[in-house]
């Protein structure tokens, strides 16, 4: 059982990553920090019941998501749903928001990738439905493992991999389509688009 007492000196290291996170499922900074803020309290609420030891960022993230899905997402017209059987394997993704990435070699997807600016990005996955939006976000940008994400999100370890699959071939799919939009494919892409 953690003490309540030591809420604020435990907590205080995610704020910006819950702040993050909250901005991303929101699009809105001013519903963020109400989500933040809301979050919090609930969190303080039941902070005696939280086990010590366990992953209190994990915690943390399924309280925020949890608030986000009962009561932003009521607010909000329902998201566009789209089938996205159709959507083709492009292998162009790479993990958004990876620091290491720049150590790493660097790819053609990565070249491509240096092209699309910040906004860009954002609007690729702005653009995903929510059911796949929230499990890319929360391993691609908030670094969970498949676990962690079921039991954030509450659904089976399956269906996050599936979520999460199709989420990616989704983002893949707009990211190509960006990258096509600007002229930054190289030729050999554009013909093997083509075939």
């Amino acid at each position: 059982m953690a003490d309540r007492a030591n809420f604020e000196q435990d907590v205080v290291e995610y704020l910006p990553q819950l702040y993050s996170a909250a901005v991303r499922m929101t699009r809105n900074p001013a519903d963020a920090e109400d989500l933040v803020q809301e979050t919090l309290f609930k969190a303080y609420r039941a902070y005696d019941t939280f086990q010590e030891g366990t992953n209190l960022r994990a915690w943390l993230y399924r309280i925020l998501t949890n608030t986000y899905i009962n009561e932003y997402r009521k607010q909000s017209r329902r998201p566009t749903e789209t089938d996205l059987e159709e959507v083709q394997d492009l292998y162009l993704y790479r993990r958004l928001g990876s620091e290491q990435a720049d150590d790493l070699a660097r790819s053609a997807e990565d070249v491509l990738l240096d092209g699309l600016v910040d906004s860009d990005i954002k609007e690729a996955v702005d653009s995903l439905p929510e059911n796949f939006r929230l499990p890319v976000l929360l391993a691609d940008l908030g670094g969970f493992s498949y676990k962690e994400i079921a039991e954030i999100l509450g659904i089976p370890i399956g269906t996050v991999m599936s979520r999460l699959h199709r989420g990616r071939k989704a983002l893949q799919k707009a990211l190509w389509d960006y990258a096509e939009r600007r002229g930054l494919l190289p030729e050999e892409a554009k013909t093997q688009e083509r075939s």
